[in-house]
């Protein structure tokens, strides 16, 4: 399906049903008395509600880099949308380790408390369907974003597969508590719903850290130091091969948008070149530092006086 070979049709799918599973879990949990289900419920819904946030920024990114791209909302960020990407990865980091802050508060006044009963068997026919809706959707996003590589759809194929994993533990902590029904460890029952919460949220926690990490240093434009590199080695060769002074180069990632601007200080003494001719030097610049297209803005001057540069 071409559908589920693009980045926003893979998100599409993946909120559609995302909340077909939110729905199905908080129905489950409250029917089984499961705070770890309905905490999985609210968790998919917050992912959805973020995912649908990714999905218009990708609409709005892919129409900026449009080459026929017009309108109002254009005329209004000439300077394109992917400064809204790190923020969205940020906000649904932040989001999720919050929910998960506030959801083991609420399993460890639960385990103080004594625990809460719970209907093993609904819990576990919703565990066994949650699983394999939850690993299908990472193995497939994971497949497809080996070719799309959207940072949207890793964070959205790791949310699956982070969700799997956790359904798995649900799954056992669940069967564990089924079988001791009857016997001498019955007692342990009211304590398995909220000790699995909290081991969840303990795993989900620190999760995100990467991600949030990385859109913060989008966000505050942090240099990249491997295109950084890639940069000054680029710009050392031209001042080689064309006898300029020297260069000061200015790097940042925002997303999946690389801005560079390389400025040469060329000396007085050089003989005079034709536009045409700087132009081509700009080309040479330009194709030497690849990835060119409409995520790329790159920015070449020069100059005889240093404080331009500067």
């Amino acid at each position: 399906m071409n559908f589920m070979r693009t980045e926003q049709g893979l998100l599409c799918v993946s909120i559609a049903v995302t909340i077909l599973l939110a729905c199905i879990g908080i129905l489950f949990g409250i029917i089984s008395g499961s705070f770890a289900i309905i905490f999985d419920g609210v968790y998919a819904l917050t992912d959805a509600a973020m995912t649908v946030v990714a999905l218009l920024v990708t609409k709005l990114i892919a129409s900026s880099e449009a080459p026929s791209s017009k309108g109002k909302l254009i005329e209004h960020f000439t300077m394109g949308f992917w400064h809204l990407e790190p923020i969205v990865l940020a906000l649904n980091g932040i989001l999720i380790t919050g929910s998960a802050v506030y959801a083991l508060v609420n399993a460890i006044g639960s385990i103080l408390h004594g625990g809460r009963p719970l209907n093993f068997s609904q819990a576990i026919v919703y565990a066994v369907v949650t699983l394999g809706v939850t690993a299908t959707m990472g193995v497939i996003g994971d497949r497809a974003n080996r070719k799309i590589k959207s940072d949207f759809v890793a964070l959205d194929t790791k949310a699956w597969l982070m969700s799997a994993g956790l359904t798995i533990g649900l799954l056992v902590a669940f069967a564990i508590g089924y079988f001791i029904q009857g016997s001498s460890y019955e007692w342990i029952s009211p304590f398995i719903d909220p000790v699995a919460l909290a081991l969840i949220c303990i795993v989900i926690i620190p999760i995100p850290a990467g991600t949030v990490r990385r859109a913060l240093a989008d966000i505050l434009l942090v240099t990249p130091l491997d295109l950084k590199q890639q940069v000054d080695a680029v710009a050392k060769t031209i001042i080689e091969r064309h006898g300029f002074i020297s260069h000061r180069a200015y790097v940042a990632r925002v997303g999946r948008g690389r801005q560079i601007e390389l400025h040469f200080v060329v000396s007085e003494n050089l003989p005079a070149r034709k536009l045409q001719e700087w132009d081509k030097i700009r080309d040479e610049i330009g194709l030497a530092i690849g990835n060119e297209g409409p995520s790329r803005r790159l920015t070449i001057a020069f100059t005889t006086d240093p404080e331009w540069a500067d």
